[in-house]
């Protein structure tokens, strides 16, 4: 899907920090919502938010903006984000090794067992291996060696 919206984004807002920012393109629109008995959005700003929430959610890839001569596009390609299995292996392919907590913000597990579970089928298929405790050290997984 594609759609486009007309005009230039607003203020300081720009494709990089659209995510991490707020502005209101139309303010009378945002105090009218703010009217009704159960608003869809609270506050100024919300909407890209919620976008990237719901998608993050159902684990599909963040929606892509990009701005024209006549507006800003947004793209939601409605692809699946790779399989956690698949995220842990290409992080491993260029890192070392992968911690429990490196593994969740890298694939979008919140639980540390959910996660635990993904290692355990990549060592059941022999693809990685816990390496050796040491001391002092939060356990990880790396590649076979």
């Amino acid at each position: 899907m594609n759609p486009r919206s007309p005009g230039k984004l607003p203020g300081h807002v720009t494709v990089s920090n659209i995510a991490r920012t707020q502005f209101s393109r139309n303010p009378k629109i945002v105090r009218l919502v703010n009217k009704f008995k159960n608003p869809p959005n609270k506050d100024v700003g919300e909407g890209i938010n919620t976008a990237f929430e719901a998608m993050e959610k159902l684990r599909l890839k963040k929606p892509f903006f990009s701005e024209t001569d006549s507006g800003l596009m947004v793209v939601l390609t409605h692809e699946s984000l790779a399989s956690p299995e698949q995220l842990v292996l290409e992080y491993l392919a260029a890192n070392v090794e992968v911690t429990n907590q490196q593994a969740r913000e890298l694939t979008g597990i919140k639980s540390e067992n959910t996660m635990k579970n993904v290692f355990y089928r990549l060592r059941d298929a022999e693809q990685i291996e816990q390496t050796p405790k040491v001391v002092g050290k939060k356990f990880s997984w790396r590649l076979p060696v």
